[in-house]
């Protein structure tokens, strides 16, 4: 048999979209970075009570579309409006397949009128180079692979964030330059050890921080000061356990499954897409495990992003949305599991042989794009995703999506942990017995400071 070249190759050798992802060998998403500097549960506690400083260089894809049409280009793409969008702009592109469901997303960076940076997880930088190759658009694009994927060449940016309560005291202490730019996602400037860097201010646990960037071989000048003086803050470094903690706490649903494994539509694509890219290899987990891959695929207003769609311009799946738009939807909240279900789950582990699914600590992710079942009465009301334990919250919690109904504040619903018939052919799927979790609908992000402020800083 002939080795597959493309993700269409791939898939005409299985039996069905599904089956490949659930059964595919790949485990969780990868932060290749040390799993933890001190420990993770003070390295989670730090960006709420004092501060600390993230090292993003190697985990995400970066893709730089430059060109006259660039500005264009990302709005044909993107469900977000462009009105106003330039230089020194950020913000977070969300972008659907032509039946209106979610590829992915990622935060782009107006660099310079006609050049603008995507950074995020691989599917979408590939959505949008596939794009710009068939598009009718005066851009060119360049790709800058994570680490895992490129292991043979540097990255041509390092990229770190000092985030929490102390965080500004750090940053202002190292800065050489002119005063730092902290309103809600406004791009500025920072000077660190001689070296000039870009800035984009957002927060964690409720309060303002930077994530600051430049040419990659500046990056150890500038981490090495950022130590020096969050030395004297008590600023702590996250590791990869801790940073797996982060998006949960933020309400933030990293990594839907991209709805492109159907429809003639995308078949182009499928084609383009290389039979050892990311997209061809990324494995899904959980309960929800349904033979139509499709029922994987999610809906802007899934995800709360039915926010940022805006119908003033003509944009990839607009049509579809419209459609959409009037509803129902399905609302997306903080499940915080029972301690008395997950003591049992810890439980089991310790009894007969075999037991409940394994529940890794911080993070119960064994698959890249983990959907577990949320149930009341055993009917299927929504999906959980990644489920962590919080050092904050002293708790499980995960990110869901439910049906509108139940999405107040201490409605009771069920989580089906594990998978079916003991578990999928993954590596990472050890055989378990399926357990009950209960759990209680909270807001996200689950912490009332960032609930707050997340979007209020000045």
């Amino acid at each position: 048999m002939r080795a597959p070249k493309s993700l269409e190759d791939r898939l005409r050798d299985h039996k069905s979209p599904a089956q490949m992802l659930q059964n595919a060998p790949s485990g969780a998403y990868v932060f290749p970075i040390p799993a933890q500097y001190t420990n993770w549960m003070e390295e989670v506690r730090a960006w709420r009570q004092g501060a600390v400083l993230m090292n993003q260089s190697y985990h995400m894809t970066d893709l730089y579309v430059r060109g006259p049409d660039a500005v264009k280009f990302l709005s044909y793409v993107g469900v977000n409006s462009f009105a106003g969008f330039g230089r020194n702009k950020a913000k977070q592109l969300v972008c659907v397949n032509p039946d209106g469901y979610v590829i992915g997303d990622g935060i782009i960076f107006g660099l310079e009128e006609d050049e603008i940076l995507y950074v995020g997880r691989p599917p979408l930088a590939y959505w949008l180079a596939y794009q710009a190759e068939i598009g009718d658009f005066d851009v060119t694009t360049e790709f800058d692979i994570r680490s895992l994927e490129n292991t043979a060449r540097p990255r041509k940016l390092y990229r770190y964030e000092v985030q929490g309560p102390k965080a500004l005291d750090i940053l202002n202490a190292v800065n050489e330059g002119g005063p730092l730019t902290t309103k809600f996602f406004a791009m500025g400037e920072i000077t660190v050890a001689g070296c000039k860097a870009r800035t984009l201010s957002h927060g964690m646990g409720g309060a303002a921080g930077l994530e600051l960037w430049g040419p990659y071989e500046e990056g150890r000048r500038v981490y090495d000061r950022l130590l020096e003086v969050g030395a004297e803050h008590g600023m702590l470094r996250t590791g990869a356990r801790a940073y797996s903690c982060a998006a949960m706490e933020s309400g933030w649903i990293p990594s839907p499954l991209p709805a492109i494994y159907t429809g003639d539509a995308m078949k182009g694509f499928r084609e383009w897409v290389p039979a050892d890219n990311f997209l061809a290899t990324c494995s899904v987990g959980g309960s929800f495990q349904p033979e139509d891959v499709e029922a994987y695929y999610l809906t802007p207003w899934d995800l709360d992003y039915g926010r940022v769609v805006k119908f003033d311009h003509e944009f990839i799946g607009r049509a579809a949305l419209e459609k959409m738009a009037p509803g129902p939807h399905r609302k997306k909240v903080t499940l915080v599991w029972d301690k008395a279900s997950v003591l049992d789950i810890f439980a089991g582990m310790m009894g007969e042989f075999p037991g409940p699914k394994l529940m890794e600590l911080p993070s119960g992710h064994y698959a890249a794009h983990p959907y577990d079942q949320v149930l009341v009465n055993g009917e299927l009301v929504g999906l959980s995703t990644y489920p962590t334990y919080s050092a904050n919250e002293r708790a499980w919690i995960s990110l869901a999506m439910v049906r509108d109904d139940l999405a107040a504040q201490g409605t009771r619903l069920d989580i089906l942990w594990g998978e079916k018939d003991g578990g999928t052919a993954k590596p990472h799927v050890e055989p378990h017995v399926q357990m009950i979790v209960h759990a209680e609908v909270h807001p996200w992000p689950i912490h009332a400071a960032s609930r707050a402020n997340y979007r209020s800083q000045k």
